[in-house]
């Protein structure tokens, strides 16, 4: 989108990240279980997801926050997932009052060129098995689902893996 821009999150803005991240996971009610409570502690962390991986943000021409997403590589504290040769898409969230815009989309192009520009062959992430609007995004923008590569949280909820070659 024209007035969507993607850019490295600045330290000044890592607790209002934290904040439309969780927002936008609780809005769609993916904090209800108790390890989504626990789960929103990382959400709010972005300045640990700027230390340990690329922490972006899409704004608008005024600067507004409107989406964050976070690439890691595997060897990075974030990793849940990515083997070498990967990269891995995190917490992509689009604030609720941004949504419809192409935000998520906007964010996740962006994360796949960050990923081809540092040499990564693969994009990977993991989904909640009820985020269907994500799994809708990824699919178009031709990521494939693996279900080899699914895995369980330590309390039991699923976790879809989805894969793109770059």
């Amino acid at each position: 989108m024209s007035d969507v821009y993607v850019r490295t999150a600045r330290p000044e803005e890592f607790s209002a990240v934290g904040e439309l991240t969780v927002t936008a996971y609780r809005v769609d009610g993916y904090l209800e279980q108790e390890d989504g409570r626990r789960y929103s502690r990382s959400l709010q962390d972005a300045a640990r997801r700027a230390e340990h991986g690329q922490l972006l943000v899409a704004v608008d021409g005024e600067g507004t926050l409107l989406g964050t997403a976070t690439l890691v590589g595997p060897d990075s504290a974030l990793a849940e997932m990515c083997v070498d040769g990967e990269a891995e898409l995190r917490m992509l969230a689009v604030a609720p009052h941004a949504r419809g815009r192409g935000v998520g989309e906007t964010l996740t192009t962006a994360v796949l060129d960050l990923a081809r520009e540092r040499g990564a062959t693969r994009v990977v992430l993991c989904t909640l098995a009820e985020m269907t609007r994500a799994h809708r995004l990824y699919e178009r923008l031709g990521f494939t689902r693996v279900p080899s590569r699914d895995w369980y949280t330590d309390a039991g909820r699923l976790l879809m893996a989805y894969t793109k070659d770059l």
